[in-house]
C-alpha cells in the first residue's frame, strides 16, 4: 500500500499520466541492473573498480543506432550500457580499461561487456549454425541446445560479450529468433572445443539475476586475474 502511494506521489495518477506503467517498468528494470552493479563493485578487485570509475555510458545517439539494428534490444541491456559503455579494451579519455564484469554457466571464464560500437561492428558469420558446421553438424554431440534454431543466421543475434581470451573460448548472445520452446530475447552461450550453443537464461534480466544469485562466482582471484 505504501509503495503504491509512493508511486502515485512520484509519477502521478495512472489515468492522468499515460506513461505511468512505462515509468514503473523502467523503475523495476533499472533496479535489477543497479542491484547487479552494486554487488559487482563490492566484489571486484580494487584495480578493476578504479578502471570502472573512468567508464561512462553510451550516448542517446549510440543507443538509437543499437536499437535500429536490434529493435528488440532489452531495456535492461540499454540501461546497463547507459551506465557503462563497454569494458572490452574500451577507451575512456586517456584510460583504456579491460574489466571482466560478466559470467555464464562456465565459471572459469569471466566475460567483458562490449560497447555499443563493438556490438555494431561485430562481423559474425552470415550462415546459420547448420550451414557453418556443414557435414559436422550431426557429428558434434550436444552442439545445439533446446530452444535454439540452428537455421537462423547467427548474425541476427546480438553479440554483447566475449570471454577473457577475446572470445576464442566463449561468447554470449541475445537470440531474438528462437526455436519452438525457446523465448525471444533468450541468452545463448557459445563454448568452443567441444563447440556448443546453449540457452543459459530466458532473458537478459534473468541472466543478470542469475549472476547475482550465484554470488558473482565468475570473479577471478587477484592472482588469477594477473595471470591473464
Amino acid at each position: 500500500m505504501f509503495f503504491c502511494q509512493f508511486l502515485f506521489r512520484q509519477l502521478g495518477d495512472p489515468v492522468e499520466n499515460p506513461t505511468f506503467g512505462q515509468h514503473i517498468f523502467i523503475r523495476i528494470m533499472s533496479t535489477i541492473v543497479d542491484q547487479f552493479l552494486k554487488g559487482l563493485k563490492e566484489r571486484l578487485p580494487e584495480e578493476d573498480n578504479e578502471d570502472l570509475s573512468y567508464a561512462v555510458g553510451a550516448t542517446d545517439e549510440e543507443i538509437a543506432r543499437l536499437k535500429e539494428r536490434y529493435p528488440q534490444t532489452p531495456d535492461s541491456l540499454v540501461y546497463l550500457l547507459k551506465q557503462i559503455n563497454g569494458t572490452y579494451h574500451q577507451q575512456y579519455g586517456d584510460r583504456k580499461i579491460a574489466v571482466l564484469m560478466l559470467g555464464s554457466d562456465v565459471g572459469e571464464y569471466p566475460y567483458y561487456l562490449k560497447s555499443v560500437d563493438q556490438i555494431l561492428k561485430e562481423k559474425m558469420y552470415n550462415e546459420s549454425i547448420r550451414e557453418r558446421y556443414d557435414t559436422y553438424f550431426d557429428e558434434i554431440s550436444e552442439l545445439v541446445g533446446e530452444g535454439i534454431d540452428p537455421d537462423v543466421p547467427v548474425q541476427s543475434w546480438l553479440h554483447f560479450s566475449d570471454c577473457m581470451n577475446n572470445g576464442g573460448t566463449s561468447s554470449l548472445y541475445i537470440d531474438f529468433n528462437p526455436a519452438p520452446g525457446g523465448t525471444p530475447g533468450q541468452i545463448v552461450r557459445f563454448l568452443h572445443d567441444p563447440d556448443s550453443y546453449k540457452v543459459i537464461a530466458p532473458s537478459f534480466d534473468q541472466y543478470l539475476q542469475d549472476l547475482v544469485d550465484k554470488d558473482y562466482d565468475f570473479i577471478l582471484e587477484e592472482d588469477e586475474d594477473d595471470f591473464y
